[in-house]
């Protein structure tokens, strides 16, 4: 018998084998990054070590302060809204649509400076970082307000940037 070139038999393994990793929409543990809410999708030990996925929803005044990761790379995808991002000395609007990808040790940041929330993706190559926000962040429960910056907010905060040589450059 033979086949042509993809074409796999019935009753081959491979046919069947599963592996996906999936996630339904509105699922994933979520935490508080300050005002910002991070649903994690996938972590690195999800992913055989190949990428950290998370989806933010970005409320207006919201996001991080330029940083430079000392171990990823950090890539964005603008799902609805618009931020200001920072690269480096340089600063652009990015709308729904939108792909970013920032090489580690380039600073970088957004702020969403409109009146609605913006949502993005964003993937950590390697992953971990986002394994470090799920340890060290407070999790986020769905029609909660965020709770106020506290003395334990900020300490956790410290821990995800000490833990993931991450460097605040604002």
């Amino acid at each position: 018998m033979s086949f042509l070139l993809g074409e796999v038999a019935p009753n081959d393994p491979q046919r069947n084998r599963r592996g996906a990793l999936y996630v339904p929409s509105g699922q994933g543990p979520t935490v508080w990054a300050a005002d910002d809410i991070y649903t994690v999708k996938a972590t690195g030990a999800q992913t055989n070590g190949k990428i950290g996925f998370i989806e933010a929803t970005v409320p207006a005044g919201g996001g991080p302060v330029p940083h430079a990761h000392t171990q990823e790379d950090e890539t964005f995808y603008v799902l609805d809204g618009e931020l200001e991002f920072t690269d480096g000395d340089h600063e652009f609007t990015a709308v729904a649509g939108d792909f970013i990808y920032v090489p580690k040790g380039i600073r970088h940041g957004f702020k969403n400076q409109r009146i609605h929330a913006a949502r993005l993706l964003f993937i950590y190559t390697p992953p971990g970082l986002e394994q470090l926000m799920l340890d060290h962040s407070t999790p986020a429960h769905n029609g909660e307000a965020p709770p106020p910056i506290d003395d334990e907010m900020t300490a956790r905060a410290e821990q995800v940037i000490r833990k993931s040589r991450t460097i605040m450059l604002p």
